[in-house]
């Protein structure tokens, strides 16, 4: 199966970069490489990008994608939170630029045997690094009622999350939960049907929670920012484009402290505590997609984009 994704919110993370010809630049999430091929066209032969994923097939279709700058690319599989790493063994202390796109590609979506689909059946797997050993099939059998009761609530925010939890506990006890069909199936007895005729596919928060645990997406996002912003030499800048409201939140809300870190109470007539700004936010609300986009590539309707800029 070839590797598909069409990238979203090109223009603007491009143009949110303020690419220099011979700066440095890193993909923490190469995917296809779509965003990665739009800064390759912009730099000089001075210029170096670094593209990094956890998914040998995105890395495999990034490099036969971005062959023609192939003096100028250096990809890592890895996870962009050892980015600090990567960047000390390649012997480069700041960068110009950073992307990051949250989003699942369409090839994962879509290819039938990496199980993140609730809409095809195949085995519950929903890694992004298939080096790693926990599967979704682990954590449906192998968690706790109330732990999936939790993944789903927070991860999902599914008002269903209890009742759902009750059901994979109950259904497994039957048999093991091994197929992506199987879970979409129980969850979906779990949700009133009035309920399902408004409110789009039933397993679809539960199937996105389950697929954050697996990969530990927010966490990773949470610690990597700080030290990413830091990594940045003045006025670089880092975008990021998130798909859902717990991803956004933790952007902007790491932005947001980046930009004014005191902690001094808000009566102290100056600061005391000696924390001083990284750089400013330039999105002071997220941008979104225009209404083409949308129409054009209805995966893209939830992605937010947000710029920092170091100072």
């Amino acid at each position: 199966m070839d590797f598909k994704h069409t990238t979203v919110l090109l223009k603007e993370t491009i143009d949110g970069l303020n690419i220099k010809p011979d700066g440095t630049y890193v993909d923490g999430t190469i995917g296809g490489g779509g965003h990665s091929y739009e800064i390759c066209k912009q730099l000089s032969p001075k210029g170096r990008l670094i593209g990094i994923d956890r998914d040998g097939d995105a890395l495999a279709a990034a490099k036969k994608r971005l062959e023609e700058f192939d003096d100028r690319v250096t990809l890592v599989r890895s996870n962009y939170s050892e980015f600090g790493t990567i960047l000390d063994d390649l012997g480069i202390e700041k960068v110009d630029g950073i992307v990051l796109d949250l989003g699942v590609s369409s090839y994962q979506i879509d290819n039938d045997e990496r199980g993140f689909s609730y809409m095809e059946d195949s085995a519950l797997d929903m890694r992004m690094d298939q080096r790693q050993t926990l599967t979704a099939a682990d954590i449906v059998n192998g968690y706790s009622e109330y732990d999936i009761y939790r993944m789903i609530r927070d991860y999902g925010e599914d008002k269903f999350a209890k009742n759902i939890a009750k059901h994979i506990v109950k259904a497994r006890e039957e048999q093991p939960i091994a197929t992506t069909k199987q879970l979409a199936d129980i969850i979906g007895g779990a949700i009133p049907m009035k309920v399902q005729k408004t409110g789009g596919h039933p397993a679809k928060r539960s199937f996105q929670a389950i697929r954050i645990e697996v990969n530990d997406e927010l966490n990773v996002l949470k610690e990597s920012l700080d030290s990413m912003i830091e990594r940045l030499n003045p006025s670089g800048r880092i975008c990021v484009i998130t798909f859902h409201s717990l991803e956004d939140r933790i952007v902007k809300t790491k932005f947001k402290d980046n930009e004014d870190p005191c902690t001094c109470p808000p009566d102290f007539p100056i600061c005391v505590c000696g924390k001083v700004s990284k750089g400013k936010v330039v999105t002071r609300k997220p941008i979104i997609p225009s209404d083409e986009e949308m129409e054009n590539n209805s995966r893209s309707k939830s992605s937010k984009l947000r710029i920092f800029e170091r100072s």
